[in-house]
């Protein structure tokens, strides 16, 4: 699940979704933007979608922006949380630690480049 998903091809989120795809992992884009992303619509945050066996949640949402989602994040029940650079929320990050949810600081696309994703 990719949190902060856009279409815009400058950032980051985009990359992730494209190199993930790319990688033969499923994706699930989530964010405030329309449209298609690697194949996959972006889902409304806003709308808090029912996602079902989600493994990795990855950020790309700044920590200004993060605690009115963290609720409907950890009830996702992630198993890793990727803090992906400029993410990083050490609240956030103990919340999750404390549910269980591996919180990593981590890019995704380094991860998915020496295949430690």
């Amino acid at each position: 699940m990719i949190i902060g998903a856009t279409t815009d091809p400058s950032r980051y989120a985009y990359l992730a979704a494209q190199m993930l795809t790319s990688y033969g992992h499923e994706i699930v884009p989530v964010g405030i933007k329309t449209g298609t992303v690697s194949g996959a619509e972006i889902r409304d945050i806003r709308q808090r979608p029912v996602i079902e066996g989600v493994d990795t949640v990855t950020l790309y949402i700044g920590p200004q922006r993060q605690p009115e989602w963290y609720d409907y994040i950890l009830g996702l029940k992630p198993r890793r949380i990727i803090f992906n650079p400029g993410t990083e929320n050490e609240t956030f990050e103990k919340m999750a630690e404390d549910r269980g949810v591996e919180a990593l600081h981590a890019c995704t696309l380094v991860l998915l480049r020496s295949r430690q994703y």
